[in-house]
């Protein structure tokens, strides 16, 4: 008897116990994808979300800014994006599941500063010839418009692409599709 009620004690202790392994409310949350309008965003616009404490973010393209792309080929280290593991690498231009919209992360791969956004096709301090893209002031890192890093900066690659897949308006960052 002594071992039954023993038995049945052990049982309802071990299931707080086991459940207290599975990752709480605010964990799961931290790494949950983030899913945003885009129907609302300008041509040339860039905001900013959060997925994962991190920075990221999406810009809405103008055919214009996509066909200068291979103006500056010629100054990026990496235009292909063979060195890091692109995943949207040959789909788009834009180095993104869509033909409009680039999603990147908002961190520097130098040090992990914040590069600031330059869509003005016009002469920069740092750049004579500038046809928009991102610049880091901490360390004078450049990136092009699709997140590509230029030959000669401290960066040493291009801009991360999360994982993100568009069903319509939406953009889900942090799954691709068919992922749950």
């Amino acid at each position: 008897m002594t071992s039954a009620v023993g038995a049945v004690g052990a049982s309802f202790a071990a299931v707080p116990f086991i459940a207290s392994w599975n990752p709480s409310a605010k964990a799961k949350a931290v790494g949950g994808p983030v899913k945003i309008d885009v129907s609302k965003m300008q041509i040339g616009q860039k905001i900013q979300v959060s997925w994962r404490k991190q920075p990221v973010f999406v810009i809405r393209h103008s055919k214009e800014a996509l066909e200068s792309l291979p103006q500056v080929e010629s100054k990026l280290d990496d235009p292909s994006s063979l060195k890091i593991d692109e995943p949207y690498r040959d789909i788009n231009p834009t180095l993104s599941t869509s033909t409009e919209y680039t999603v990147i992360a908002g961190v520097c791969t130098h040090l992990g500063c914040a590069p600031k956004y330059y869509p003005e096709m016009e002469s920069q301090p740092w750049d004579e010839s500038w046809v928009g893209g991102f610049f880091c002031p901490c360390h004078g890192s450049m990136f092009d418009i699709v997140g590509r890093v230029f030959k000669g900066v401290p960066a040493p690659t291009n801009l991360k692409v999360p994982p993100h897949y568009f069903d319509g308006n939406i953009l889900t960052i942090g799954e691709e599709r068919g992922t749950a």
